[in-house]
């Protein structure tokens, strides 16, 4: 199976709250976007943000340059759905990141549980080739992956786990990392899983 067909089928399967990475309120990304100081009027992408509850909070708090870009369809679906008439605000884009050329550029880069899914080295340097593109001098990154003492597996695929350093390492040299820290994610299931984010800035 390839990888849009992958990830298609687990929403299309799959309930929201059936998803180990669901979040009711995503409060770690919220803090380190809130960090950069990133105005209403700053343009922000969420990437593989599917059916995530990160677009409803920023539209909330009157961002209004917001952009979600996800490899299934029936994600983004299900998040129009769910903001409703809110749903016009937003940009929905449909496109694997490793193969995606950013058509503009883009204040803040956030990814949370998409970098991780990325073990061959080519899909690493495509997605930061992407990711170097679209954010200008000055522009941040948030990225959010399993830490080093996180799960190895997610959704039946095998993952890469990183500490601070690694994940920011590669990034370089066009972002340097301004702020870390972890997350304990609690699954709808009852597990943990532990999270490492970091906030980079645009060389």
């Amino acid at each position: 199976m390839d990888r849009q067909s992958h990830w298609q089928t687990v929403y299309e399967t799959k309930a929201e709250n059936e998803v180990s990475w669901y979040q009711d309120h995503p409060k770690t990304s919220l803090a380190l976007i809130r960090d950069t100081g990133l105005g209403p009027e700053g343009r922000i992408i969420d990437v593989g943000g599917g059916a995530s509850r990160l677009v409803d909070c920023l539209v909330e708090q009157g961002f209004r340059r917001v952009t979600v870009l996800d490899i299934a369809p029936a994600a983004l679906e299900r998040a129009r759905r769910r903001l409703g008439d809110r749903a016009a605000l937003v940009e929905w884009l449909i496109a694997d990141v490793t193969g995606w050329t950013p058509p503009s550029r883009f204040d803040l880069w956030h990814d949370r549980a998409v970098f991780h899914f990325l073990t061959e080295a080519a899909d690493r340097a495509a997605y930061a080739a992407a990711m170097a593109a679209a954010v200008p001098t000055g522009g941040h990154a948030v990225i959010g992956t399993f830490a080093l003492d996180g799960p190895e597996r997610c959704s039946g695929l095998t993952i890469r786990r990183y500490d601070a350093d690694g994940l920011a390492a590669e990034f370089a040299p066009h972002f340097e990392m301004l702020a870390a820290m972890t997350e304990d994610h609690p699954t709808p299931a009852g597990k943990i899983q532990r999270f490492q984010f970091c906030r980079l800035r645009r060389r």
